[in-house]
Formats: structure tokens, C-alpha cells, sequence
């Protein structure tokens, strides 16, 4: 079995690639929020519409990644080529036509979600320059599932440092007409974005044509479109296609409920998830490796070792959490006053920190068990867990957001809940299933 240094070593990669990752999603925030409320809001808004098309591709990815790291654990190095090179080619395809379609129907999709009309112009201008990332995010998925699926995750950190670099420099020149750059506002952090994808694509197809054997994974074999092998691959990730598209859906419903509560409830939501999802970095890069070593562990014939991989993967990621929040408790002040300087805005912000924060402990261990069921191949059984959870969230969000419009840290408090439904599905799937003998 993994020992911790080993799972160590595939999850610090991860978590320095994730946590350079979201300085987009935390520079975005924090310049905006300097900008106003409604450029906050729409941010967020247009933001996460985004990110639910973008899911399609990671959950697409993830499927990519369990055949890769299957592959990759039974020692068939020549079969984990053409996985990336067809699940790649495909991937492409979706993303041209999801950015032409989404920028075409754009402003009568964003007219149904928002009521605010000041909010709904705002959103409209920065989704209709964000959408095009897509073309370049839909790839570095398939090269962070190609690494990850190999357990060579340091590539994912220099990438995500690229990525962040260029994100950071052009939000400050593009939002606020420094460095000789025009003054483009909510455009401007839109576009910043979309060239900082391009750039991580550009440091993966170097670092793998300079650094990567090739010919021992298979990647010189035909570029044809393989119809078998997308199929193979559509065969596991289309559960998780629909499983992560639901995930961010459910958050979008719940940005949907504080939009009507106000522009205030809005910008408040918007800084307290940008913190969440900072703060979760370090579970998602180990949910990510107990996810591939849980593929590797039975590619390498140790299903009898996974349960105890998962308790130790999980109770890593509880004691990481613990410390995070602690010293989110401790300087909730400064760590709001980032994204914004009005004073009365984070001291609003503080309880609906609070909630998030108890959320975390759970999420901590939900996210490792729940991961472990997609490791074992099984993504139908992970889709099922994600829907009857997500059900729940989603009535909660709308009678307690929409009908008895409650105020901010209350809605939060359904993370609580999603979370602890999803912690004790999973671990009653890995003890009373039959997931041992899954083939894939």
C-alpha cells in the first residue's frame, strides 16, 4: 500500500497547481471587488455559468484520467497514449461548439437567470469575453489528466504558476488601464483570463514534446479519429460529465437565490466562496490523488488495500483542514479585506465565513470517500451518490434562499448539510457494494 510519503508526493504537485490555479479565480474577485459591487456580482455570476460549461470538460477529463492511471498501474505504458490523444481531440470538438453556441445565445440565456438589470448587462459583457477560454481549458484538462493519471503531478504546479503569472499581470494592466494596456474593466479580467488558459496550453504542449518519452506511451501512434476508444472513454466519463456539470449547477441555483436577495447578498456570496474555494485546495488535491492511486492500487491487483488508503488519504486531509480553519477563525478580517475595502462589507462577510468553515471539517473527509468511488471505476455509483444529495440541496437552497429569503450565512449552512449526506453515502457504497472486480 501508498505510504504517506508516497501519496505526499503525488499531492503536493496537485495542491501547488491548484492553489496557482485559483489566484484566477481570487485575482479576478479581489481587483473586482475594488472595481464595485455590481462588476463583484456579475463576476460571479458570469464566473460560474462559465465554470458549469467548463465541468463538462473535467468531468470528461476525469474519465480520461481513471483509464490512464488503470492503464498506467497494470504497466500498458503504450496504451495511455492514445487515451490523451482521443479524449484531447474530443474535447476540442465540445469546446468549439459550446463557445459558439454560448456566445450566440449568451444574452438570452443570462436574461433568464438575473432579474437585475444592471447585473444582467455587467454579466453579459464578461461572459461574452470569458466563453472563449474554453477552447484552451478544455485541453489543459486532458494534460493535467494525462499527469495526473502517470503520477508526474509536478508538471501540474510550473503550468498553474504560468497560468497565474500571466492572470495576475494582465488583470491589474487590462481592469485598470495600467502598464500601457487599454482600461477593459469586467472585459479586461475576462480576457486576462482567457489569455492566462492559453499560456498553460502552450507550457504543456512544450514541457510534453521536450520532457515526455513519447514513444512509450504511445503518443506517435495515429492521430485518426479513434470512434472505439472516445466511446471507452465516454463509457466512464460520461457519469462524471454529468456528475461535475450537476455540482456547479446546484452552486449557480444557489448564486440565483442571493441575486434576488440583493446586490449586497450577491457581493458578500462571491468573496465567501472565493475563500471556500481557497481554503479546499489542499482537500481537492488529495480527493484528486485518492482518486488515481485508488485506479493505480487496482490496476496493480491491491483491491484488498483500498479502504485502508482511503482512511489514511482522509485522515491527512482532516488535519490540513483543521489548521486552515483555525486560521481562517483567527483572521477572518484580513483574509476578507483582500477582495475588498469597505469595512462593512467584511464585517456582513464574517458569519457567513463561519459557516463555510464547519462545512470544510466535513468536506475534508467526504471529498477523499467520495473520490474513491470514482478511483474504482464506478462513476455511475458516484453520478447516483452526487444526485441524491444534490436533490436535497437543491430544494433547501430554493425554500430557504427564494421563499423564506433568509439571510447569507444561513443559505450556507446547506453546505453543511451537502456535505454530511455525501460523507455517509460514500463510505456506506465502498463497505456494502460490489466494486471490486469492476473492469474498465
Amino acid at each position: 500500500m501508498y505510504s504517506n510519503k508516497e501519496i505526499w508526493r503525488v499531492t503536493y504537485p496537485i495542491l501547488l497547481g491548484l492553489l496557482a490555479q485559483n489566484i484566477i479565480n481570487v485575482t479576478d474577485t479581489a481587483f473586482l471587488g475594488h472595481v464595485g459591487e455590481v462588476a463583484l456580482g456579475a463576476a460571479a455570476m458570469g464566473g460560474l455559468l462559465y465554470i458549469c460549461i467548463y465541468t463538462v470538460a473535467f468531468g470528461f477529463s476525469i474519465g480520461s484520467q481513471i483509464l490512464i492511471a488503470r492503464r498506467n498501474g497494470e504497466g500498458n505504458y503504450r496504451d495511455v497514449g492514445p487515451v490523451m490523444i482521443q479524449g484531447s481531440m474530443f474535447s476540442f470538438l465540445m469546446a468549439a461548439v459550446l463557445a459558439v453556441t454560448m456566445y450566440v445565445f449568451a444574452g438570452l440565456l443570462i436574461r433568464m437567470l438575473i432579474t437585475s438589470d444592471t447585473i444582467y448587462e455587467a454579466t453579459y459583457q464578461f461572459f461574452t469575453w470569458r466563453i472563449w477560454g474554453l477552447l484552451f481549458a478544455f485541453l489543459n484538462v486532458m494534460f493535467r489528466a494525462f499527469y495526473i493519471g502517470i503520477t508526474n503531478t509536478k508538471v501540474l504546479t510550473m503550468s498553474s504558476v504560468v497560468m497565474a503569472l500571466v492572470n495576475v499581470v494582465l488583470d491589474y494592466g487590462l481592469v485598470f488601464g495600467e502598464l500601457g494596456l487599454p482600461q477593459m474593466g469586467i472585459r479586461g479580467a475576462a480576457l486576462a483570463s482567457v489569455i492566462a488558459e492559453a499560456s498553460s496550453l502552450i507550457f504543456f504542449f512544450v514541457f510534453t514534446y521536450f520532457k515526455i518519452d513519447l514513444r512509450k506511451y504511445g503518443f506517435r501512434r495515429s492521430f485518426r479519429f479513434d470512434f472505439g476508444m472516445v466511446g471507452r472513454i465516454l463509457k466512464i466519463s460520461s457519469f462524471t460529465m454529468v456528475q461535475y456539470f450537476l455540482a456547479m449547477a446546484i452552486w449557480f441555483v444557489f448564486f440565483m437565490a442571493l441575486e434576488r436577495l440583493g446586490q449586497r447578498e450577491l457581493a458578500i456570496a462571491n468573496i465567501v466562496r472565493s475563500v471556500y474555494v481557497v481554503l479546499l485546495i489542499p482537500v481537492q488535491a488529495l480527493a484528486t490523488t485518492a482518486n488515481t492511486l485508488v485506479s493505480n492500487q487496482i490496476g496493480a491487483g491491491g483491491t484488498d488495500k483500498v479502504m485502508a488508503l482511503l482512511h489514511r488519504i482522509a485522515g491527512i486531509s482532516f488535519l490540513i483542514m483543521v489548521v486552515c480553519v483555525l486560521f481562517t477563525i483567527i483572521f477572518p478580517n484580513p483574509i476578507l479585506s483582500v477582495y475588498t475595502s469597505d469595512s462593512s462589507l467584511v464585517s456582513e462577510s464574517i458569519p457567513a465565513l463561519y459557516v463555510v468553515c464547519a462545512s470544510m471539517l466535513v468536506a475534508a473527509l467526504a471529498n477523499i470517500y467520495f473520490n474513491g468511488i470514482s478511483g474504482t471505476g464506478n462513476t455511475q455509483a458516484a453520478l447516483g451518490v452526487e444526485v441524491g444529495v444534490q436533490v436535497f440541496y437543491a430544494i433547501y437552497v430554493v425554500v430557504v434562499g427564494m421563499v423564506l429569503r433568509q439571510p447569507v450565512e444561513i443559505c450556507f449552512t446547506t453546505e453543511i448539510i451537502y456535505y454530511v449526506l455525501m460523507l455517509i453515502f460514500s463510505i456506506i457504497y465502498l463497505k456494502k457494494a460490489k466494486w471490486q472486480n469492476k473492469k474498465i
